[in-house]
């Protein structure tokens, strides 16, 4: 009985990691921009060759 306590302590510890590093990514702005990495390829620069 006393590990199921054990593992609920392990759970909540490890599910809070994740809920921190989430909230300190998108306070970093990892989330901000989520349309242009899509359509970036599709953007293709071509270099000009001189004749």
């Amino acid at each position: 009985m006393s590990i199921i306590i054990l593992l609920v302590i392990a759970a909540l510890i490890f599910a809070g990691g994740f809920l921190v590093a989430f909230f300190w990514a998108t306070d970093d702005g990892q989330f901000d921009d989520t349309a242009t990495p899509a359509i970036r390829i599709l953007n293709d620069d071509t270099v000009e060759q001189k004749k």
